[in-house]
């Protein structure tokens, strides 16, 4: 037990020696000695840190991918007119909420009430938006497109204001946000001019190939010719004509949103993708040069900057750039963290420094003095130039009480985590004081009394964060129920003092002191200590005497697998008494139950394994195989049986077990049977044996006017056996009841087994079916048989067709082709109206295990016959002697059902139930071509109603689909409507927001 160890001194031993009893060094008591300070005795955050600072804003929770949502509440919160108008909305809780009851808004106008409320006079640093956001029903854990969230919700807001009473409420989106362009086409033959007047809410800006805002507003003004095929129906000339387009801008709203189209539909990945170009904007926008009339005010002051930081437009991060209306001073929005800018200055380059590099990135061009320059900026907000002194805006008092309720809670808990903190440096206080005594007399002095501890238990008494649980020192236990002398390096040797302290103070046990020492167990670890030693040198002596020849007899059977292996079955049974008592024990570390099932699979290993049993037979007596055994001498047997003294004994004088000769005799004649079987049944159907010579329903022979049908399962499974009837069993019976319906009616018409039922059945010939009656028994005897009248010839079965069952059977089979999940079908694609050549190349991705299948089933059944001979040609085909209407088969060849792929197909797994508009999305994955492009058929038929199922438009298990894309059109916009509509698992899932 190591007791007499020289205990280990601080600074001389850098980590506990768990060899070492007495070492008690480095089991974590660094922590203790020497000053603390206070701070370490807690893991709590100093409250004060979540208190809103003097003249700052509140931030946002980031609930998971909700960055894009609180970028706009911030934007929208520093809209005081907005904000004033949602404040004078009437409330349901307008006459006050109940103390005893948490206010719980109703309606959007109610939840962005709460939430600007909160952002203007909360305590907080930030505060949690989770209630508007399922309001909305979004789903936190996905992004969505922020621009499309920013169309929806002013719908939505603009919707639910126009109910309101007071006009400066139900018109504040249109007033804020609502502009007016008009279409305007111009004939060129009359100059007949035709306007049609739209609102807007934002201006959408194509970026590509432009450097600077004013440049993208050109563009969207610009004049657009019609001619040709996209000519005017001109009104006054009453017919078509040369005409031009443009947008006229005709009033513009007091917050201009100006989006622009960073992300774009890439038509090779089929994917939108970002467009990271920096364009250029001023702080001062003059609207003036792009209205139709000049007689207004129109410059407007940049007053938000939305920032999308990534190069991916289905991830990244969402912040906002916000000027303070009532300040004029610049804060970037980032979630819950807000800052401010320094000067009353925007400032966006450290925004764009942390986009990803891209090998194609241009440099950063220079901006002069009031302009910027982003690479990722999607939306621009400009407020009109105002003269007179910004709004302020007071909270409603039911809002303002609402608020006070927040502010009370959120004091409540910063007092209650002071107070933790505090009664934690309390506690931790108390702890330095106990481990500063306790661990100077924790070493045992020499002949003292002592106690041995879990280690394991000293260390979570050392660690502040863990507070100590009773003492367990079960698990170090034998089954004498005292210390475990291979347990030694899990415990520490301590004062008697100091355990009296830690059982008095903790409470646990058992107690383990002097008295706890086993001498049964030393005494056992010595004895399998001896025989360890013992057993190489016997291993050496084994070794000799077996290369000693056995003469008369005098030696002893032994198996070559127990003489491979007995020095290691000697080992592990000198080990078990050991791994008992290790296991024995109840509690080994909270997993008794798991190391027990791993002891008992172990046993159960060891019990396979058991010296010379591999000789022994299933009748406990010598197995009669001589390979797997030899002779060893007298004195090699003792040596051996010293070991296992329980191993089974066969003097080289035994016979061998009876039972199994009398069976391995009945075994050599039952396959001498079964081969004479075989070659009986070989020799007389040979022909059905090599499929040579067959009749057909098709092209019925002349000769008789009987034909015989057996399954064609029967005459597969008696294939096998004929082949290898050493390792078949045979076949004995014909069962055609598989043909037959439950009231004994044929399940197939004379016509489908001419087609496709005909691989259900086998045609018997007359004289071949005598041979077989006297070979099998047969259940059902199934005939058809052929009667020709003057003019016309009709055929009969025996039995007659069941009606009913062959209707159900139809039934059944056409719903299994309607109602298939996960099967596989195979999209072809067609290039320059080509179709594909049925002798096409196999494509080279086929799997080697499909392809081995193919080969095997491809090769003559001959060849896989082992009594096959190439005699007289070998496997050369032989012209049929009979007369034109048999048809003439290539000799042995069976042809694969399987559907084999060719270049440029591809195969889909695909359900009834799913819709043609899903089949093109995946189509859209593996073949980069957009589902609008595509154009599909199927058998010559056009599919083209994308909400049909696949059943419904008759797509079945391994159709062939043919695939015509069409020519690539340059119309981005159009592209990434489309995209909306086709993906909505990539745009906006906004179905709680439409509902509402």
């Amino acid at each position: 037990y190591r007791v007499r160890l020289e205990p280990c001194q601080r600074g001389a031993c850098r980590r506990n020696c768990r060899g070492n009893p007495n070492c008690l060094v480095g089991i974590g008591e660094h922590v203790w000695l020497g000053e603390i300070d206070e701070n370490s005795f807690h893991n709590i955050d100093d409250p004060n840190c979540e208190r809103r600072k003097k003249n700052a804003f509140v931030g946002l929770t980031n609930l998971g991918a909700t960055c894009y949502v609180n970028t706009f509440l911030q934007m929208w919160f520093l809209n005081l007119e907005l904000r004033q108008a949602l404040y004078l909305c009437p409330s349901a809780c307008g006459d006050g909420v109940p103390k005893d009851a948490d206010y719980e808004p109703q309606t959007i106008c109610e939840h962005l009430q709460y939430l600007f409320a909160l952002l203007q006079n909360s305590k907080r640093r930030y505060i949690d938006p989770s209630g508007f956001v399922k309001a909305l029903g979004l789903d936190t854990g996905q992004q969505q497109d922020a621009q499309e969230f920013s169309k929806l919700f002013m719908s939505l807001l603009e919707d639910t204001l126009s109910k309101q009473k007071n006009p400066d409420v139900r018109n504040i989106v249109q007033k804020q946000f609502c502009g007016e362009y008009a279409y305007v086409t111009v004939c060129n033959q009359c100059g007949r001019e035709s306007k049609l007047v739209s609102k807007f809410y934002e201006l959408e800006l194509n970026i590509q190939g432009h450097k600077q805002l004013t440049d993208c507003i050109t563009e969207f003004l610009k004049e657009e010719k019609l001619e040709g095929d996209n000519r005017y129906f001109c009104e006054t000339c009453q017919s078509k004509q040369n005409a031009t387009r443009k947008i006229r801008l005709l009033s513009l709203p007091c917050t201009l949103n100006l989006q622009l189209m960073r992300f774009v539909f890439d038509r090779q990945t089929g994917h939108k993708k970002k467009l990271n170009t920096y364009i250029g904007f001023s702080e001062l926008l003059d609207m003036e040069p792009f209205m139709e009339q000049k007689n207004g005010v129109y410059v407007y002051e940049l007053s938000a900057v939305l920032i999308h930081r990534g190069v991916s437009a289905y991830s990244g991060h969402y912040i906002a750039h916000v000027k303070d209306p009532q300040t004029g001073e610049w804060y970037k929005f980032n979630d819950e963290d807000i800052e401010k800018m320094e000067g009353k200055k925007l400032q966006l380059g450290i925004e764009e420094d942390l986009a990803e590099p891209s090998k194609s990135q241009s440099r950063k061009p220079k901006c002069g003095k009031g302009t910027h320059c982003s690479r990722n900026a999607y939306m621009l907000v400009y407020r009109l130039q105002a003269r007179e002194k910004s709004l302020t805006v007071q909270v409603p008092a039911f809002l303002q009480e609402l608020v006070e309720r927040d502010n009370c809670k959120f004091e409540e808990w910063c007092n209650e985590m002071a107070e933790m903190r505090k009664q934690s440096v309390a506690r931790g206080k108390i702890k330095h004081e106990e481990v500063k005594e306790l661990y100077q007399r924790l070493p045992a002095e020499a002949g003292s009394p002592y106690d041995f501890i879990s280690l394991d238990w000293l260390q979570k008494w050392l660690d502040e964060s863990t507070p100590p649980k009773p003492i367990d020192n079960t698990a170090c236990l034998c089954s004498h129920g005292k210390l475990h002398p291979d347990k030694i390096s899990l415990m520490k040797r301590i004062s008697e003092y100091v355990a009296d302290f830690f059982y008095r103070r903790y409470g646990g046990g058992p107690r383990l002191n002097v008295k706890a020492l086993c001498k049964d167990c030393v005494v056992e670890r010595c004895r399998i200590l001896r025989l360890k030693n013992q057993l190489n040198e016997d291993y050496k002596t084994v070794t000799n005497l077996l290369k000693m020849t056995v003469k008369g007899n005098d030696g002893f059977w032994v198996g070559k697998a127990s003489l491979r292996s007995w020095r290691q079955l000697a080992l592990e049974q000198l080990n078990e008494q050991d791994e008992d008592a290790e296991h024995s024990n109840g509690k080994m570390n909270g997993n008794a139950q798991n190391k027990d099932e791993s002891n008992e699979e172990k046993r159960e290993e060891e019990e396979e394994l058991n010296f010379n049993e591999d000789i022994v037979c299933p009748h406990g007596d010598l197995c009669i195989s001589e390979n797997e055994r030899r002779v060893v001498s007298k004195e090699a047997w003792e040596k051996l049986k010293q070991y296992f003294p329980k191993a089974p004994e066969f003097p080289n004088s035994k016979e061998c077990c009876s039972q199994c000769k009398i069976l391995e005799r009945e075994g050599e004649e039952n396959e001498a049977l079964h081969k004479m079987m075989a070659s009986e049944q070989k020799t007389s159907l040979q022909n059905l044996f090599h499929d040579k010579c067959r009749p057909c329903l098709g092209s019925w022979p002349q000769e008789t006017d009987e034909l015989y049908i057996v399954s064609q399962f029967f005459v597969e499974e008696w294939r096998k056996f004929v082949r290898r009837p050493t390792r078949c069993s045979p076949v004995s019976s014909i069962a055609n009841s598989v043909l037959l319906c439950p009231h004994g009616g044929l399940m197939f018409t004379f016509a489908s087994m001419t087609k496709e039922d005909s691989k259900h059945i086998a045609l018997i010939w007359p004289s071949e079916w005598e041979r077989i009656q006297k070979l099998f028994v047969v259940d059902h005897v199934i005939k058809i048989t052929r009667t020709q009248a003057a003019e016309s010839t009709h055929y009969t079965s025996e039995p007659q067709l069941c009606p009913e069952c062959r209707e159900g059977l139809l039934c059944q089979q056409q719903r299994d082709l309607r109602e298939y999940t996960q099967a596989t079908i195979y999209i072809h694609k067609v290039v320059d109206n080509k179709k594909v050549m049925k002798d096409a190349a196999p494509e080279l991705n086929v799997s080697s295990s499909e392809a081995e299948e193919e080969r095997e089933e491809n090769k003559p059944e001959g060849e896989q016959d082992p009594d096959f001979n190439q005699a007289n040609g070998g496997a050369k085909r032989q012209k049929l002697s009979h007369q034109s209407y048999i048809t003439y088969q290539k000799q042995g060849i069976r042809r694969s059902t399987r559907h084999r792929k060719v270049r440029g197909e591809k195969a889909l797994l695909v359900s009834a139930n799913q819709t043609l508009k899903e089949l093109k999305i995946q189509i859209m994955h593996a073949f980069s071509v957009a589902p609008f492009d595509q154009n599909l058929s199927l058998d010559g038929k056009i599919l083209s109603d994308d909400t049909a199922t696949l059943g419904s438009l008759g797509v079945i298990p391994e159709s062939v689909i043919l695939l015509k894309a069409d020519e690539p059109i340059a119309d981005y916009a159009a592209m990434d409507d489309v995209m909306q509509v086709c993906m909505p698992e990539e745009g906006f899932k906004g179905t709680g927001l439409l509902g509402h």
